[in-house]
C-alpha cells in the first residue's frame, strides 16, 4: 500500500481528475495549499505598495493505493497536470503501514479498496 501525494496546479485539477478516473482511480483527498518551489513568488504593486508574494496558490491530491495502482496513478496525474513550464508540481511516493476502514473495521489492502 502506497500513499500517493501531489502537488499541483489549481486550473489543472479537472484534468487530473478526468485522469485518474480513466485509470480507475476513484478516491482522493484534495486540499487547497501554499507553497513555493523553483517558481520563487512575484512582486505585486497594491494601493502603490510593491509587495512579495511567494508562497503560490497549489491543490494537493492525496490518494492511497494498493500497489497495483501506484504506476497508473503517477502516470494519470503527470497526463493531467503536465504543461511543461515550471510549477507544474510534485508528486511523493510514500509507505502506508496500515489502513483500516472505520466503518467495517477491515485493514490492510482490502481497506483501501
Amino acid at each position: 500500500m502506497k500513499l500517493v501525494t501531489a502537488y499541483i496546479q489549481p486550473e489543472k485539477l479537472n484534468s487530473v481528475k478526468q485522469s485518474l478516473y480513466e485509470n480507475k482511480i476513484y478516491k482522493m483527498s484534495v486540499t487547497n495549499v501554499l507553497g513555493c518551489g523553483q517558481q520563487k513568488g512575484y512582486n505585486q504593486r497594491f494601493r502603490g505598495v510593491v509587495t512579495e508574494v511567494n508562497l503560490l496558490k497549489k491543490i494537493c491530491l492525496k490518494i492511497a493505493v494498493n500497489d497495483e495502482f501506484v504506476k497508473p496513478c503517477i502516470d494519470a496525474i503527470i497526463k493531467g497536470a503536465r504543461t511543461g513550464e515550471i510549477g507544474d508540481g510534485k508528486i511523493f511516493v510514500t509507505s502506508l503501514e496500515q489502513c483500516v476502514r472505520i466503518r467495517t473495521g477491515e485493514t490492510g489492502p482490502e481497506a483501501i479498496g
